[in-house]
């Protein structure tokens, strides 16, 4: 298959490159690499389609949102526009250029307890996920959408100078997004767990 990695350059987004380009033509694209594409941009999102073309499959790593208490002044709409509006557009527009028979696998998450300023990633996440089994009944063509909705990430805590035992290795949060991409889940979310 042909398929576009979107957030290629990051933790997760690097793991699944290595992992589906061991059988698949794999097209990196992220902010600042050679193919661009920002999520919080819809006219890059087109300007992709147009340049990368005949795709079988887009993996969307590149939905993040920052951290924003409740009460702060942060701006936690820039989380809403990027990871939920972002993918939500990219789904749409990739109706129209994923041969048939394609898939769009998206990025979620989850919190495992609540947290301190993790309101807002929990309201993005859960509208991502309701999204993604609704639209199910809409996809043409014989087209899938699914989304990885991973917890903390082994290698995002050590970086953070937090104890990686707490999260998924990104190699096994990689998995699930080659599952959702190599399988045929239809409008299910995927919670990558370690060791899987």
């Amino acid at each position: 298959m042909k398929i576009i990695v979107i957030g290629a350059t990051g933790t997760i987004g690097s793991a699944v490159v290595a992992l589906l380009e061991k059988e698949h033509e794999v097209v990196r694209a992220s902010r600042n690499g050679p193919v661009r594409v920002d999520m919080d941009d819809p006219a890059s999102i087109d300007a992709l389609f147009e340049r990368v073309r005949d795709v079988d499959a887009v993996v969307c790593c590149a939905a993040s949102g920052a951290l924003t208490p409740l009460d702060g002044d942060g701006d936690f709409t820039a989380a809403i526009q990027g990871k939920l509006f972002g993918q939500v557009h990219l789904l749409r527009r990739a109706l129209r250029h994923l041969r048939d028979g394609g898939s769009v696998t998206l990025t979620s998450g989850v919190f495992d307890r609540p947290m301190a300023g993790a309101s807002f990633g929990a309201l993005v996440n859960a509208g991502l996920e309701a999204f993604v089994t609704a639209a199910v009944i809409e996809m043409p063509r014989g087209l899938r959408v699914n989304a990885v909705g991973p917890g903390w990430v082994a290698e995002t805590l050590e970086a953070m100078g937090l104890d990686g035992a707490d999260g998924v290795p990104a190699v096994d949060v990689a998995r699930a997004y080659v599952d959702a991409v190599e399988g045929d889940h239809q409008g299910a979310v995927l919670r990558p767990k370690r060791g899987t």
